[in-house]
């Protein structure tokens, strides 16, 4: 079952960067304890700016410590969006006030395989939602990334099989990581689909796996941004000053 949304009023305990274009914001909270989620589901930021109405953005939970009432979010940096503007210039002591769990795609508990596939934004959901599956369920990934400094690794691997794809070498943009999708060996049984990303790729890839015989309810998509078009697909509406 979902837990319901609340706000929390998050402190940032530590910042690093997994990747040159990768950052990790750790947030605490005395009462993070109470914390539920499932693998897959966001928190919604609100980032108050001094010369604009405050906005809210969302990304997905990294990771969740419960005895250590901490709570990771990555965020990609590229653009001039106002959660890379946060993350760039967050310090430990910072405050952010938070609106989760949110989003409804999650782990299918049923699924005898699991298949993720998308841009870089789609990277710490895919590997969380990884780092969550039961020992021995086959998962596949397909992720896109600038380079090859920005792979990670999945923390407790047991094998899933991630195929990393790097923009540098792709002149034709994400058309390499869609054919291999196309034609990608896929396990036996039922499995289910996880597509983030920019929005023309997202819907490239549900196509791609709709073209193989998919169903569509076998499929959880979502498109994270629009090349040229400011927080396409998050649905957060600039928010009233306060």
């Amino acid at each position: 079952m979902l837990a319901e949304p609340r706000t929390w009023h998050l402190d940032v305990a530590a910042v690093r960067d997994l990747t040159p274009r990768m950052r990790r914001v750790r947030l605490t909270s005395p009462d993070l304890d109470r914390f539920d989620y499932l693998a897959g589901q966001d928190m919604a930021l609100t980032f108050r700016r001094a010369d604009a109405p405050p906005v809210r953005r969302r990304y997905t939970i990294r990771h969740y410590d419960r005895d250590h009432r901490l709570l990771d979010l990555d965020f990609v940096l590229h653009g001039d969006g106002p959660g890379m503007k946060w993350a760039q210039a967050a310090r430990p002591g910072d405050s952010i006030e938070v609106v989760g769990p949110r989003g409804k795609i999650t782990l299918v508990p049923d699924a005898a395989w699991h298949l993720f596939a998308g841009d870089a934004t789609a990277v710490p959901g895919a590997l969380a939602m990884m780092e969550a599956l039961p020992r021995g369920v086959p998962a596949l990934a397909f992720l896109q990334v600038d380079d090859r400094e920005e792979r990670q690794s999945v923390e407790g691997a047991w094998g899933p099989q991630i195929s990393w794809h790097y923009e540098e070498q792709a002149p034709n943009g994400a058309a390499g990581l869609v054919a291999s999708v196309a034609g990608a060996a896929l396990p036996l049984g039922r499995g289910h689909a996880y597509l983030a990303g920019e929005v023309a790729l997202v819907t490239a890839l549900k196509a791609t796996l709709q073209s193989r015989g998919w169903a569509a309810e076998d499929i959880s998509a979502k498109a994270y941004w629009n090349r040229g078009r400011a927080n396409a697909g998050h649905g957060e509406p600039e928010l009233k000053a306060s």
